[in-house]
């Protein structure tokens, strides 16, 4: 029988987190915005749920969101230090499908949703992702060229 310690969660500072374990938390905190929104907008078929969600979470799609966020001014100090991290974290797996710069981008963009998160700005995280659900659906991300 497979013994499982058992976990106490604690209240963590997002501060001495590094940016990878951030955007590990981020992309699962964005992908169930992304999902829900899909969803009740009645796009309920599983095959095209994710191809449709591809729009919003991939890699190019995230670099172009955090670029245009940062050239509105969008963010607060503490976001963009938090993309910084993520940003230019040490890497232990390949970008798939993207250029390692475009993915390093979608980490930093990552990193944001995780740490915001982890501060409990649950009001934040939906007012930047309603963004760039609009910007994305508005074409406002279609001038960048991520590869």
């Amino acid at each position: 029988m497979n013994q499982t310690k058992k976990m106490i969660e604690n209240d963590v500072n997002p501060d001495t987190l590094n940016g990878q374990t951030l955007a590990y938390l981020g992309d699962a905190v964005y992908e169930i915005f992304i999902r829900r929104h899909l969803i009740k907008c009645g796009i309920v078929k599983p095959q095209v749920l994710q191809r449709r969600a591809t729009h919003y979470v991939s890699a190019k799609a995230q670099a172009a969101l955090i670029t245009k966020l940062q050239e509105d001014n969008l963010l607060t100090e503490g976001e963009v230090a938090t993309f910084h991290r993520g940003r230019n974290s040490k890497t232990y797996t390949k970008a798939k499908n993207t250029s390692l710069a475009t993915y390093q981008l979608s980490t930093g963009f990552e990193a944001v949703w995780g740490y915001l998160e982890l501060l409990n700005k649950k009001d934040r995280i939906e007012q930047l992702t309603e963004w760039c659900i609009k910007t994305i659906e508005n074409g406002g991300i279609e001038e960048y060229d991520f590869k």
